[in-house]
């Protein structure tokens, strides 16, 4: 059996965010609910995990406190192609505004060209999957669940497939309208290529609720939380079109080391 995927839906599963709200195991997974949910759930009404806490001093300069770890040796030999990491940039002593988040964020889509790490994914109804996601952009993009889950996401730059290795199943969509372009652009603005609905700021954690109306089916609405002081992507929830809501959070993030290039490949000959 493969996996029905109604189309108001294709846009989150074409990046995982859905898809995982169906069984885990080796049946395939199917995102249509048992009933037509009557008020879905906002993210302000169910409290979505992060991550493990930041260790203390994360981010913060050596002479500020003792526990800060060690920075990782930058390699510098000519045949290896990484740039140094770059400077972060300071943690702003107030909440941002509006056009000062939009910024940041930007500048932290724009500077990486790669990004892999784990993550920990939360489905509408509360099940937990985790698993390694790979980025190289623009538009590659590998969600590998562990197991029990039998299910890949690849994004090859032009197609994402959603594949079921036990059963050997695969199904294509158009990279064209996933809600998480900011992930997948070569460059991203945004304010230009999104609606900015929303800034706060709590302790570290910078919130940006943004709006997409251009994901199949309709408007994705995309909360990310960002980590001002370690500088980093913590989080995005998603609530797609039809209103069901699913979180994906980030930890081990590296943008240095450069994924391998089988992770991105597409056999399109399952298809034909």
């Amino acid at each position: 059996m493969k996996p029905s995927l109604p189309a108001p839906v294709l846009a989150a599963a074409a990046l995982a965010l859905a898809l995982a709200s169906g069984p885990a195991g080796s049946q395939p997974l199917d995102i249509r609910p048992a009933t037509q949910p009557t008020a879905p759930k906002s993210s302000q009404q169910r409290a979505t995990p992060l991550p493990p806490i930041r260790p203390p001093g994360l981010g913060l300069p050596r002479n500020e406190t003792a526990e800060a770890p060690a920075p990782s040796p930058v390699v510098t030999a000519t045949n290896d192609p990484r740039p140094a990491p770059a400077a972060k940039p300071a943690r702003p002593s107030g909440p941002l505004s509006k056009p000062e988040a939009v910024e940041r964020l930007n500048a932290y889509f724009n500077g990486f060209a790669t990004l892999q790490g784990d993550f920990i994914q939360f489905a509408a109804d509360g099940r937990r999957f985790e698993g390694k996601l790979y980025i190289q952009r623009p538009g590659k993009m590998r969600f590998e669940y562990r197991p029990p889950v039998t299910t890949e996401v690849i994004a090859d730059g032009t197609s994402v497939a959603i594949r079921d290795k036990k059963l050997a199943t695969q199904d294509l969509y158009s990279i064209g309208q996933t809600p998480l372009k900011f992930l997948l652009k070569e460059r991203m603005d945004l304010a230009k290529d999104s609606t900015v609905t929303g800034v706060s700021t709590k302790g570290d954690i910078l919130t940006v609720k943004i709006e997409d109306r251009s994901t199949l089916g309709g408007t994705s609405k995309i909360t990310l939380n960002f980590d001002l002081a370690a500088n980093e992507l913590r989080q995005w929830v998603v609530i797609d079109p039809q209103g069901y809501e699913t979180s994906v959070s980030l930890y081990n993030l590296d943008t240095q080391r450069r994924p391998d290039q089988k992770n991105f490949v597409i056999n399109y000959e399952r298809v034909l």
